[in-house]
């Protein structure tokens, strides 16, 4: 009786030099590069490059011809033609910085507690029943010193974007002062692990940022829709991922 063996031979797709520039300061491209490898004793590696160039945000389409890609973060997206105006856009640019920033702090002030909260570590109210506690003050005292205190900081930033370096100075405690820096990026006592602000670290934290004011924006629906934080979401998600999703979520 004769024995036939057959052997079937199929190609592989793996990476051979894989380059993961995201989010680069210097080329300001995303570069991968990939091949083909034949499953054969053949060392022959095929390669190709995908290259998902900066300042298109929708490929095929031009960004304007006041968005250079020279700003950090700047993928060529003003459908509505705000930042044309070079003074708008100086505002624009530390608009959306600061709001990076809230949204990332926010965002980890609403799902660390959270969290820790559900394992036992600690024990405090959820963030949509954080303005029901008593505090020191009432809510009403609470958001004038609020108030007041942001419209100093705001009036101050400000004047730092119309006049770079003006409030490095504390008007009010002498000994205290900035370094001289780029308008948004201080230093000092605000850069405690001395940070460099390369164009690099800028466009990750702005990526960051975008993300964080996404995610801040899906807390607040998915609270809406199911009256329960993001991690509560998760775990009746994981409980039973088959039947508890969004589509079970607005169609019931």
């Amino acid at each position: 009786m004769a024995t036939v063996t057959t052997q079937a031979s199929i190609g592989v797709f793996r990476p051979c030099a894989t380059r993961n520039r995201f989010l680069s300061g210097s080329s300001g491209r995303l570069n991968k590069e990939v091949s083909i490898r034949p499953a054969t004793s053949s060392s022959a590696c095929v390669s190709f490059k995908v290259e998902a160039k900066k300042g298109e945000w929708l490929p095929g389409l031009p960004s304007p011809d006041y968005l250079t890609g020279s700003l950090p973060g700047d993928n060529g997206f003003d459908p509505l033609g705000l930042a044309e105006d070079p003074e708008n856009l100086k505002w624009f640019i530390q608009a959306e910085l600061v709001n990076s920033r809230w949204a990332m702090l926010g965002v980890a002030g609403m799902l660390i507690p959270e969290v820790l909260t559900s394992v036992g570590i600690l024990n405090v109210p959820k963030w949509y029943d954080a303005g029901k506690e008593q505090y020191f003050a009432s809510s009403s005292t609470l958001f004038v010193i609020e108030f007041i205190l942001f419209h100093y900081v705001e009036i101050r930033r400000w004047q730092d974007i119309k006049n770079p370096g003006s409030v490095n100075q504390d008007p009010i405690f002498k000994s205290y002062s900035l370094p001289p820096g780029e308008v948004g990026y201080p230093g000092g006592i605000f850069n405690p692990l001395n940070f460099a602000p390369t164009q690099e670290a800028k466009e990750k934290e702005l990526a960051n940022g975008r993300l964080a004011m996404l995610a801040f924006l899906g807390f607040i629906i998915q609270h809406n829709v199911t009256g329960k934080g993001p991690f509560d979401n998760l775990l009746q998600h994981l409980s039973d991922p088959w039947h508890n999703t969004i589509v079970q979520t607005f169609s019931g």
